[in-house]
């Protein structure tokens, strides 16, 4: 008999937050693409904190959203009152407001295959800053690429032949 149970973050995040809250660590198994390439879908860990005081530019924080929503993207810019601004490293959408008490825990550590990947690992901060400052440029590109992809992706076929009788 096999104790092995997929679990939703929705089922766990009461104890998740009791054990962070605690001084303790946690892991999951993140799903979703919004932090690829750093994170893949339902196949990396990421090791969770309480954070120690305000979060850092780049930080991966662990927050809920007003809707109930759990999310882990990285802090790139902050708002005048204190808040936030996160987006996650496959998206170009900004999310302003995100204030300290919805920030649940803080990403200090991934695993990708079993190997970790610390967050103050020199190796890891050179990807951030890579990540980030490419940004407008992954933009133009994934623009142009969709605008391309658009121009191309006829059927070609013409009205008329569509409406040819046999």
């Amino acid at each position: 008999m096999s104790l092995n149970k997929e679990l939703s973050l929705d089922d766990v995040i009461e104890i998740m937050i009791e054990k962070i809250e605690a001084g303790g660590k946690v892991t999951f198994t993140p799903n979703g693409t919004s932090m690829q390439p750093m994170l893949r879908d339902g196949e990396d860990v990421v090791v969770l904190e309480k954070p120690k005081g305000r979060l850092h530019l780049f930080d991966v924080p662990l927050y809920k959203r007003d809707n109930g929503q759990y999310v882990l993207h990285r802090v790139i810019d902050f708002c005048r009152d204190g808040s936030y601004v996160l987006c996650g490293d496959n998206q170009f959408v900004k999310e302003r407001g995100i204030r300290d008490d919805q920030i649940i825990a803080v990403m200090t550590a991934f695993y990708r295959k079993g190997k970790p990947y610390r967050t103050d690992y020199l190796r890891y901060r050179i990807y951030v800053n890579f990540w980030y400052y490419t940004r407008p440029l992954r933009f133009l590109f994934g623009y142009g690429k969709r605008g391309a992809a658009k121009l191309f992706s006829g059927s070609g076929k013409s009205k008329d032949s569509t409406n040819e009788k046999g």
